[in-house]
């Protein structure tokens, strides 16, 4: 793969490389290779719903697979750009508004995964979905947004020609999520459909980060460490795509894949630790907490009223057994609010930074409580 491109012979889109693979008896991952991953990939959170591990560390995945994933398509946004542009709005002096528009694309792609995680699934309707909030507006044909790939393209530095014909790349689309689907193991689906979206090309463009994004579907839907590509280098991850497309070869990308999955399983063993066990009750409300904080912070309320609208909205929607207990949690997770964590309500930026002053400056008025009238610790 890296001899000149010139002295490579053209090839074209084999469709044997995607017929001679059958579910659960071809294997890009052997045995012990799946057994190696699911260790690693364990996060304590099995038997709870799909998502839950997500959601806990929604926060960091946002920043870091955004970063990671723009940044093997060449974004230049450092990580620290890319944590002010995700949770403040805040885009980077000297960089252009595509590379931008690219990571904030990938923020509102990653929320869909862990969002509707119990309902995902390898389907036509999600990777349609994920590709319209990727490439929303960085296409020249808004239209060709969320839509399968209807004109011939070329890939850049390689001699692979994609399929053409319109009807075949449906034809193959389908074909793929229906494979990927039959698959049992959430490892070898997730390097399947690495393998085989990129080599399809069923969009116009933004297929690898479709590819990326959507090998999550089955570990956020198991509650398995995520993949982030942490410090995957970029020139690496290339060679290994384009053995894909030029000689069907996955072995490269298998051991990327892998070492990739190590490193993100180690980070995000490395935040379970910090963010301690589970709380049941938290679980059972998880819907109406984000509801009602998000409320808070879009309706910019502050410490008194947001004390009256928690107090009215548990009177009306929660048990009376449970309700003192709701709203001192609702309290404690307006106190802990700050802007790397606000992302798990769902709220714009913009939003959460004009009612986090007023919260501030209303608490902070005495200089003295906490905002609901305790004595703030020194």
């Amino acid at each position: 793969m890296r001899a000149p491109q010139s002295t490579r012979i053209p090839v074209g889109y084999d469709r044997s490389f995607l017929d001679d693979y059958r579910p659960n008896t071809t294997w890009y991952l052997t045995v012990d290779e799946r057994v190696h991953l699911a260790d690693i990939g364990l996060t304590g959170s099995p038997d709870e719903p799909a998502g839950t591990h997500g959601r806990r560390i929604l926060s960091r995945l946002l920043i870091d697979l955004s970063w990671n994933s723009s940044r093997l398509e060449g974004n230049t946004y450092s990580l620290l750009d890319t944590q002010r542009l995700i949770e403040l709005g805040e885009r980077a002096d000297g960089k252009s508004i595509v590379e931008a528009q690219m990571i904030v694309n990938h923020k509102d792609a990653i929320e869909l995964l862990v969002d509707v995680a119990a309902d995902l699934d390898i389907n036509r309707q999600t990777i349609l979905s994920l590709h319209a909030r990727l490439s929303d507006n960085l296409l020249p044909d808004p239209a060709a947004v969320g839509r399968l790939r209807q004109m011939a393209v070329g890939i850049t530095g390689s001699v692979f020609h994609p399929l053409e014909v319109p009807q075949l790349i449906e034809e193959c689309f389908e074909q793929v999520l229906a494979t990927a689907r039959a698959i049992g193991d959430p490892f070898e689906q997730a390097l399947f459909l690495l393998v085989q979206l990129p080599y399809l090309q069923p969009f116009e463009d933004v297929n690898k980060r479709v590819s990326r994004l959507a090998a999550n579907i089955p570990l956020v839907r198991k509650n398995l460490s995520p993949l982030s590509f942490l410090d995957v280098p970029s020139d690496l991850y290339t060679e290994a795509i384009l053995a894909v497309y030029e000689l069907q070869d996955v072995t490269l990308l298998k051991e990327l894949f892998i070492w990739a999955y190590e490193r993100s399983a180690q980070r995000y063993a490395a935040i379970r630790q910090v963010l301690g066990a589970p709380d049941p009750f938290r679980m059972r409300y998880r819907d109406e907490l984000r509801k009602t904080v998000a409320t808070i912070i879009t309706m910019n309320l502050g410490s008194g009223a947001a004390a009256r609208y928690i107090a009215d909205w548990a009177t009306h929607h929660v048990s009376d057994e449970d309700r003192r207990q709701f709203v001192t949690m609702v309290e404690t997770e307006l106190l802990s609010l700050h802007e790397g964590n606000f992302a798990r309500y769902a709220v714009r930026p913009a939003a959460f930074e004009t009612w986090y002053e007023t919260w501030r400056s209303r608490r902070d008025a005495t200089g003295l409580t906490d905002g609901w009238g305790h004595s703030a610790p020194g």
